[in-house]
């Protein structure tokens, strides 16, 4: 599991993706959330600029990120 620290209230899901390592460019990013393969809290989430906050959990490709 990968924690990430959250600098302010949120980060948006495609940043987040992208910090982590997880993708190489935004629209990387913004075409796997499209294509359902993100989780977010446990559920599949199409919102690419979905605000995830500390607390938050992100799954994607056997991943899991955690955000404090």
């Amino acid at each position: 599991m990968i924690e990430f620290k959250v600098e302010g209230d949120y980060i948006p899901m495609i940043q987040l993706l992208k910090a982590a390592n997880l993708v190489q460019t935004g629209g990387e990013a913004q075409i796997v959330v499209a294509e359902g393969e993100v989780k977010y809290n446990g559920q599949v989430d199409y919102r690419k600029r979905l605000k995830v906050k500390a607390g938050d959990v992100v799954e994607f490709r056997g991943q899991q990120i955690k955000v404090i």
